[in-house]
């Protein structure tokens, strides 16, 4: 059997490859999405006074710190059973949105829009930022680059630095908001709604508009019907920062709806001796291997699976874009992963909307924005929607607020299975027998699970015993000379 291996993937946060294994008349009999590397912040949260999470977890990723930063926060909140004020609750929101505003951004025009803007097939020369630049000129280069510093601005002046931030902290924030920097704020919110509008309608002339990458988004390659997961307000719309879990099965009927508490009751772990991550199912399903269905309890936690999860977004123009995505895709839930990007775009303008609606809140600049806590410490559980899925962080502490357990599931985590299934179908799609496997069928390989944008520096943990290992040994010129294996 003869093996493929795209080694390292790109375009995403951490490392990984996909090895291919191909039958003896050259069919895809089987692929991988092999993750290698370890973090293990679980073992190292062990000990430590539980207020120190939001610092010690937000150096788990440098691309998404503030949702680590957010989700140990909310976790130590309900470890203290402290409730925050209100004030301190929309600063955490804030800068909650304009996180998101500069993740998405750098997502879509970094790693994921070089494949729609330059071109599936184009050079990996041409195929990354600078040929994007290249394609849409300068002054639009210039703009992102712009737009995404603005959002980072407003993380760094609230989280005490851009990353890494230090503010929240159990029962609230370290400080509060002045009015110079909210008008400032407010500036850029209003610069940020509109960079959002015109990402989108760059999304509609570039991609809608080109019947090939519309047929490449709705064909089965890129098609994958499983249960969905997101954050929802009380009225089962979009929120990044607060509400419940809802799961919808493939159909789009509700299939259950939890407090993040409740989260054992609903998720467990399987894992695998060939790569360091999880593989998270439903309970009620129960695991059925790398399968697709609703027999099978696999599933996604995206953008896109937010949009099918909730009955719509929180704000007009988002509203807008949610309404005409469902009716261009033909109604929820959609199940083609490649419209994953557009969703991406739709909740990029919620965020920049949800920062304005924010900024000109007449209780931002509430000097209020803190509860000691009181309570002896126990657990908590605390879940943020991350830019790429579902975050929980869960906290069990001794009557002195010293961690003796922690469990984190993170958003790559919870698409880890999806990801497998999607980069099996695509190469089996992509790859057959006698074909001439070149640079653009592999970077369609590589786009299946590049739309989920995901983050393995912060979704690999250690489990006891020992770990799979594989240390390869290369000469001056970069050749392998030797490959060593443990636990394959």
């Amino acid at each position: 059997m003869n093996r493929i291996s795209i080694d390292p993937i790109t375009r995403l946060e951490g490392h990984g490859k996909i090895d291919i294994f191909l039958d003896e008349e050259g069919a895809v009999a089987n692929a991988y999405l092999v993750i290698p590397e370890l973090r293990g912040f679980e073992k190292f949260a062990e000990g430590r006074p539980v207020e120190e999470m939001p610092r010690i977890t937000s150096r788990i990723c440098g691309v998404c710190p503030e949702a680590h930063h957010m989700a140990a926060a909310k976790a130590c909140d309900a470890v203290y059973r402290v409730k925050v004020p209100p004030a301190g609750r929309k600063l955490r929101e804030l800068l909650y949105s304009a996180f998101f505003i500069a993740d998405h951004t750098t997502h879509f025009y970094i790693l994921a829009g070089p494949d729609f803007v330059v071109g599936v097939d184009a050079p990996p020369a041409e195929r990354n930022i600078l040929g994007l630049i290249q394609k849409v000129g300068a002054e639009a280069g210039q703009r992102v680059i712009r737009c995404r510093g603005l959002a980072m601005d407003i993380v760094g002046t609230l989280g005490g630095k851009t990353i890494h931030p230090v503010c929240a902290i159990p029962g609230g924030m370290s400080k509060a908001l002045g009015e110079e920097d909210r008008v400032r704020f407010e500036a850029t919110a209003r610069e940020e709604v509109d960079f959002a509008l015109s990402t989108l309608q760059l999304f509609h002339e570039l991609v809608l508009k080109d019947k090939a990458f519309v047929d490449l988004i709705l064909s089965d390659a890129y098609t994958m019907r499983t249960y969905y997961m997101g954050l929802v307000d009380s009225g089962n719309r979009v929120n990044f920062y607060d509400g419940q879990v809802r799961v919808v099965a493939p159909d789009g009927t509700e299939f259950v709806k939890y407090m993040p508490s409740q989260y054992l009751g609903v998720l467990a772990e399987h894992v695998e001796p060939w790569t360091y991550l999880k593989f998270p199912y439903l309970k009620q399903v129960g695991w059925k291997g790398l399968t697709t269905g609703s027999d099978s309890g696999v599933y996604q936690a995206t953008p896109l699976s937010r949009l099918n999860v909730a009955d719509g977004m929180a704000t007009p123009r988002a509203q807008e874009a949610y309404e005409e995505f469902y009716s261009t895709l033909g109604g929820k839930p959609v199940h083609h992963t490649l419209a994953t990007h557009w969703a991406r775009l739709i909740e990029l303008l919620y965020a920049a909307e949800r920062l304005l609606e924010l900024c000109v809140d007449a209780e931002i600049t509430s000097p209020d924005v803190r509860r000691l806590p009181t309570e002896t410490p126990s657990e908590g559980v605390g879940t943020v929607e991350a830019p790429r899925g579902t975050l929980t962080h869960h906290y069990v502490t001794d009557e002195h607020g010293i961690v003796q357990h922690a469990n984190l599931i993170v958003g790559t985590t919870n698409n880890y299975a999806p990801m497998s299934i999607a980069v099996k179908k695509a190469a089996q799609a992509m790859i057959r027998k006698g074909q001439v496997i070149n640079q653009g069928i592999l970077n369609r390989v590589e786009m299946a699970f590049r739309a989920y944008d995901p983050c393995f520096g912060c979704a690999t943990h250690a489990l006891p015993g020992q770990m799979p290992l594989e240390l390869r040994v290369r000469d001056a010129h970069g050749r392998v000379v030797e490959v060593l294996r443990n636990n394959f």
